[in-house]
């Protein structure tokens, strides 16, 4: 990871111009959500799930809930949940990616960025390879690399090998053109963006 003022510093301040503002703007829509969870499905409006954050430190990641109210087992599949467990407010919030603006509560609290690796749960440390790893050295984000190349289209290692190129390059010119790509794929779609790397290149 670059040793400059951004990465050390920089990058958490401006987290922080970001996220305070955004939050008090989004206040209201973020309680409208909120109500029209509770008032269309029994249980929460949140759900919190354990994630890898910085150094592997596991906090507890929000985001409005999409599914059904019921004990789940926090792996990757229960975590997606069938299509019949999907609310009709969940499969709105999904769409949009609105189920992740309580995030922005994570990245307030410092457990996250605004822009970074999505976190990963901790069942999943056991899989990481070693681009995997460098992403223990940031906070996550609410987008990031990944997400803006083709994300779920992509394979682990592919996405991991992003994670492990915005590690490398962090900046904040590199968060800024981020932030961007990330505004285009809600607009346009994930399938536009798709670019799959050349993992030979993460070996060499």
């Amino acid at each position: 990871m670059p040793q400059t003022f951004y990465a050390l510093a920089g990058k958490r301040l401006f987290d922080l111009v970001v996220v305070i503002p955004s939050l008090v703007i989004s206040a209201p829509f973020l309680v409208l959500i909120a109500l029209a969870i509770r008032l269309t499905s029994p249980g929460p409006a949140f759900f919190r799930q354990e994630r890898l954050g910085r150094h592997a430190n596991v906090f507890q990641a929000l985001k409005f809930r999409t599914m059904t109210h019921k004990e789940r087992v926090p792996d990757t599949i229960a975590f997606s949940g069938s299509a019949s467990e999907v609310t009709l407010v969940g499969r709105f919030l999904r769409r949009s990616k609105l189920d992740e603006l309580p995030q922005l509560i994570n990245v307030l609290r410092g457990e996250m960025s605004l822009i970074g690796p999505r976190p990963q749960l901790p069942i999943q440390l056991a899989e990481f390879d070693d681009n995997a790893k460098l992403r223990l050295l940031v906070r996550p984000g609410l987008s990031g690399m990944a997400q803006t190349h083709g994300n779920v289209v992509l394979t682990w290692p592919e996405r991991w090998f992003y994670d492990a190129m915005y590690v490398r390059n962090l900046s904040l010119a590199l968060d800024l053109r981020l932030i961007g790509r990330t505004f285009g794929v809600l607009l346009h779609g994930e399938e536009k963006y798709v670019v799959h790397p050349a993992l030979a290149e993460s070996r060499s």
